[in-house]
């Protein structure tokens, strides 16, 4: 439903070159069909937004991400642009800020919602981007094992959707655990699901 509602605000002026459900198809769909501008979500099942993004990055395919999200907190959106966002548009201002955002992408400059562009400045003057963010501190292959538990994946699971062994995703679980401080899988989904990496 919220595709098919992206999709009539966008067409009149774009072409939609596809529609994926989650981080790893965007990835997949993006070097296949090469797209200008993607519009994505943070949270992505499989793989979060954010993740997928830089993995887009590695592979250097030029396209410019835009992410369209719930997420109201400014930690988001610094995330996403240090990741190289090229836009961050909260849901409830889709119909009135989507359309300019994709534009600015399209003509390489970085839209950021007015809801969030202030605290975004202000906490750039207060060094805020400095304060400790226990996601930002994670590597790629950390978030992307925990976005997996959390979406209720079994470490056999999980191995053979990253192509590793279980016994290497129990070990980055947890030496995850260890570095959050959590104590339990448990802990570690709420984690997940406090900071966005789930949906």
């Amino acid at each position: 439903m919220v595709a098919e509602g992206l999709k009539s605000l966008l067409e009149e002026e774009f072409e939609l070159a596809g529609i994926v459900e989650d981080g790893r198809a965007m990835v997949k769909a993006a070097r296949e069909l090469r797209p200008d501008v993607i519009v994505a979500d943070i949270s992505m099942p499989l793989l979060n937004g954010i993740d997928a993004l830089v993995q887009l990055k590695q592979h250097d395919l030029g396209v410019r991400v835009v992410f369209l999200t719930m997420h109201r907190d400014a930690a988001y959106a610094r995330r996403a642009l240090e990741a190289g966002a090229a836009g961050f548009v909260l849901k409830h201002s889709a119909s009135a800020e989507l359309v300019l955002a994709v534009r600015a992408a399209l003509q390489g400059r970085t839209f950021v919602t007015p809801d969030l562009a202030s605290e975004l400045m202000l906490g750039a003057k207060q060094g805020a981007q400095q304060q400790a963010d226990p996601v930002a501190a994670m590597t790629p292959r950390q978030r992307e094992i925990l976005q997996l538990i959390a979406a209720g994946k079994s470490a056999k699971e999980i191995a053979a959707v990253l192509n590793l062994s279980a016994r290497t995703v129990e070990d980055h679980k947890y030496r995850l655990m260890e570095q959050l401080g959590i104590e339990n899988s448990a802990e570690l989904i709420h984690f997940a699901i406090k900071h966005g990496l789930v949906p």
